[in-house]
Order: C-alpha cells, then sequence, then structure tokens
C-alpha cells in the first residue's frame, strides 16, 4: 500500500555536517551477541529451520559443507565474516566448532512489509523509527521501549555496523522487543527511499536540523530517522531525509544521550498523532 506523501515543508531544505550527539563510544566494537550455535550440522540445520541470525563466523576455505553453508547464509541476507580459528576456538570454549558458528537473535526479524501490515491492521497511518547505525544495546533496547509505548509499528535497522537483537538488548527493553517488529536491511539510504515511495515523509533528527521537533508535522504516514551515537546520520541517510529536526538545548552540555533524544522527539510524534486519532 502506499500512501499520498504531500508537501509539508516546501520551502525547507536540509542542511548541516555530521554532529557528535554524545560522547558514547562509536567504535563498532560490539560482538554479534545472542545464542552461539556452531558445528556444521547444528549450523546447517538452524539455517534450514528459518532461525533468526545475527551474525555467521567461520575460518579455513569455503569448500564442501562449508561452503554450502555459507550459501545459503547469504541466500538469506545473513552478514557472513571470515575469522581466524584461535578466534572461533575462544568463543566456543574449544569445543569442535568446525569453522563455523552462527549468533542467532533472541528475537526473529520481521520484513519491512510486516511493519506496514500492522499500521493496516490497526488502520492507522504508517509510523516508523529507522536507526542510522545505534551501536550500544543500552540504547537499543530504550528505543524499542519507547517505541512501544507510542504506538510506533516497527523500526528498521541496517545490517552491519549496527548493534543486532541480541540478549541484552532484549533486557534493556523490558520485553518490548517481542512487541515491536524490527526489519534489518542491507542499505538504509536505499531503504529510505523505498518508505518515500510508499508515501512515508521522512524525518531526520540532527544538531543542526532547520526546524524545531515541537514545530515538525509527525502527522500521517511518517518515518522517524534517529542517529548513531558519537557521529548522528550519516550523509547519505540526512541526505534523504525531507527535512531534519533539532531538540533545542538550554543547558552547558550541547547533546542528549540517543535514546534520549528518541524519546524526546517520538513522545511529540506521538501527542499528535494521537490527537489525529482520538
Amino acid at each position: 500500500m502506499s500512501y499520498g506523501r504531500g508537501n509539508k515543508y516546501a520551502d525547507r531544505k536540509n542542511t548541516g555536517a555530521p554532529h557528535g550527539r554524545d560522547g558514547e563510544k562509536n567504535d563498532g566494537g560490539f560482538n554479534a551477541g545472542g545464542e552461539i550455535i556452531y558445528g556444521r550440522n547444528s549450523v546447517l540445520e538452524a539455517l534450514k529451520a528459518g532461525r533468526s541470525v545475527n551474525k555467521l563466523l567461520f575460518c579455513g576455505d569455503m569448500t564442501g559443507s562449508l561452503g554450502q553453508i555459507i550459501s545459503e547464509a547469504k541466500d538469506r541476507g545473513i552478514v557472513v565474516t571470515k575469522s581466524s580459528r584461535d578466534n572461533l576456538d575462544k568463543l566456543t570454549g574449544g569445543a569442535n566448532h568446525q569453522g563455523v558458528l552462527i549468533y542467532v537473535a533472541s528475537a526473529d526479524y520481521a520484513d519491512v512489509d510486516d511493519i506496514f501490515k500492522v499500521a493496516e491492521e490497526r488502520g492507522e497511518d504508517p509510523f516508523i523509527i529507522i536507526l542510522d547505525e545505534i551501536q550500544d544495546a543500552g540504547n537499543l533496547g530504550a528505543i524499542i521501549r519507547t517505541a512501544d509505548a507510542v504506538g510506533a509499528h516497527g523500526i528498521i535497522i541496517p545490517k552491519r555496523r549496527s548493534v543486532p537483537l541480541t540478549a541484552a538488548v532484549a533486557k534493556a527493553s523490558s520485553g518490548a522487543v517481542s512487541y515491536v517488529k524490527v526489519a534489518r536491511v542491507p542499505n538504509l539510504p536505499a531503504e529510505i527511499e523505498n518508505l518515500k515511495k510508499r508515501g512515508l515523509w521522512i524525518l531526520g533528527t540532527d544538531l543542526t536540523g532547520t526546524v524545531k521537533f515541537y514545530d515538525a508535522d509527525f502527522k500521517g504516514p511518517v518515518g522517524v530517522v534517529i542517529g548513531s551515537e558519537g557521529y548522528g546520520m550519516g550523509r547519505l541517510v540526512r541526505e534523504s531525509c525531507d527535512v531534519v529536526v533539532t531538540i533545542p538545548m538550554a543547558g552547558g552540555v550541547t547533546s542528549l544521550n540517543a535514546s534520549v533524544a528518541a524519546g524526546v522527539v517520538l513522545y511529540e510524534a506521538f501527542k499528535q498523532r494521537r490527537s489525529v486519532n482520538k
């Protein structure tokens, strides 16, 4: 289903360079998290059973059954990374991993179409949260919890350079991960363009935004982009936004934690959308 986008900010243009949201570490040093399954037969059966997988690690030559496993994983769009045998030995506690392991997600991932189906079932315009390389499990879990509270229909995250659905994320969400659909996509800017074609108005959040968040229009079909800790939105993601909003700051600290900033903006969206749906 597609929705009419309109032109809410015809005279506005997106400006501004990347910025640091807060002082949080953003070195991509997190692991894929979740339950580990290792051994060629076990991994292959998990893939064939359709388990949601955060990442596959392998060592050795991509031949024989290992090559079959890697091919199966790539066909499903799973992130595949070559590692060392020493690393796999360490991760499995020295068990016979046969050169391969997978991190199984703490919850099943959805498709973007599934998120639209939730909106359709509720009889509401789509309200989607787009996270640009959030790398802290606590932040992702907190945003998922807020998404549930404000009635968002789902969250979209990139497959790379973003924390996946790990046990730590599930814990930080206080169980909300069971109620909020999370989709992973290989190319976030391309997916944003697809959302725009389906009628969504895309609002990014950034210190350099041209519209104060409480002056922005969050009614109708919208996608709200939250940038990463430390760097905010990437250039291509920012350029894909229809408008970039900002949160005014009056104190000595000039930025907010990513999940706090998300909560501020998403509750403004909740207020506006609730007034329409009453």
